[in-house]
């Protein structure tokens, strides 16, 4: 069975043939179970070749990779300009597209606003950068940072939910790395949210997700599990530097990284199989950087892994992973935030 994104003449049709499809929530979306997020084609995972990344994008949608995030934060709208070159080509019909508000620049006074203004003048300019009449999906971008969750309510979500009415925008989602504020959201807003990000939480280290799938279920919330490798935590080459994990977490992925490597075996793959494995997910969102890592993701997505990479799996648990179960780094990046901004009172 094809997706409705599928395009005749556009599409390789065996490849979207194998593909395995699920509906989004309440959206209506059929979107695929290993997604593209673009988070890596901004400023926070290092260089990379311009040319691949646009390649990557293309050879994803084409294969039926049919759901495509992004967002102005990820390099201050560089993401979002690479995403725009690379959609030039292709049907607007062949996928979804989803960007955020709310999360913008490096610098501490200027990263978060989630007022109706910058809203509205930042999901325009998305749109222009994308080079797309509408995205099908509009998400509030990590809500924990709000100054308070009613701005969020009040603010932030009634804007979104005018660009809907306008058109210009299918459904609304919101993000946030701590689950309960996510939850917490849905229950106080009055607006159609139709899905949520969660990233990280579902992962070789963290399954903290699970533990609210039952009320996203029962709100018929769709849920997107991003950054399964948990933002290059759990891949040989480790983590960037900003990486919030503590010194443990950071030393026990780093000797499985390392026990990986010393096997012929990339650990980014086995995180990534690990969590394709839960079904109570509507898809799992990996930041993609080029076409090596493109063919890597749809390899685990067709043909799993081998014996051998499942023993190292069970290996690198055991030796390595049990230690840091669960010892996430909630609440770390917003006391940061808080007391910078409170020292530039």
């Amino acid at each position: 069975m094809f997706p409705p994104t599928y395009v005749e003449g556009f599409h390789d049709p065996e490849t979207v043939k194998a593909m395995e499809y699920k509906q989004l929530g309440k959206t209506g979306l059929l979107i695929n179970k290993l997604s593209f997020g673009t988070g890596p084609l901004g400023c926070h995972y290092g260089t990379y070749d311009e040319a691949d990344a646009i390649e990557a994008i293309r050879q994803a949608i084409k294969q039926g990779v049919n759901y495509i995030d992004t967002a102005p934060w990820y390099g201050q709208c560089r993401a979002e300009t690479i995403l725009g070159k690379a959609l030039k080509e292709i049907p607007r019909e062949a996928y979804y597209i989803a960007t955020k508000v709310g999360r913008y620049e490096l610098d501490y006074d200027n990263m978060f606003d989630f007022t109706i203004e910058k809203t509205r003048k930042s999901f325009k300019k998305s749109l222009e950068l994308l080079g797309v009449d509408y995205v099908d999906v509009v998400q509030v971008h990590d809500i924990e940072f709000a100054p308070s969750l009613d701005i969020i309510v009040t603010q932030t979500l009634p804007e979104l939910s005018r660009q809907v009415a306008e058109g210009k925008a299918r459904h609304i989602g919101i993000t946030g790395y701590p689950i309960s504020v996510l939850k917490e959201c849905i229950e106080k807003s009055n607006i159609n949210i139709a899905c949520i990000l969660s990233y990280s939480r579902l992962t070789l280290i963290d399954s903290t997700l699970l533990e609210y799938i039952s009320f996203f279920k029962e709100h018929n919330i769709g849920v997107i599990n991003a950054a399964t490798p948990c933002m290059g935590l759990l891949t040989n080459s480790g983590p960037p530097n900003w990486h919030l994990a503590s010194d443990e977490t950071k030393k026990q992925c780093a000797n499985a990284g390392q026990y990986c490597k010393e096997h012929g075996v990339e650990f980014c793959k086995l995180a990534i199989w690990h969590s394709l494995q839960y079904t109570d997910v509507n898809t799992n969102l990996v930041g993609i950087q080029n076409t090596k890592q493109l063919h890597m993701n749809l390899d685990i997505l067709r043909n799993g892994i081998t014996e051998k990479e499942k023993a190292i799996l069970q290996e690198i648990q055991e030796k390595f992973l049990s230690k840091v179960k669960n010892q996430h780094w909630e609440g770390k990046e917003i006391q940061m935030y808080r007391e910078a901004m409170k020292n530039k009172i």
